[in-house]
């Protein structure tokens, strides 16, 4: 998931110095989505991992 919202990271900078502003507007919308649902999944893995009681790597 992380691997995905780096790729439109890249497609949004490289369409803004190309001056597509429409292309790299939808892909920093869609890498900031993708960003913020890792970072939940992260989080519910991590309290998971606490509640069954096994450390946190």
């Amino acid at each position: 998931m992380l691997g995905w919202a780096v790729t439109f990271l890249i497609i949004a900078l490289i369409a803004a110095v190309l001056g597509f502003g429409g292309i790299a507007g939808a892909s920093a919308g869609i890498a900031q989505i993708l960003f913020v649902i890792f970072v939940i999944l992260f989080l519910v893995a991590m309290v998971a991992r606490a509640v069954r009681g096994r450390p946190p790597v």
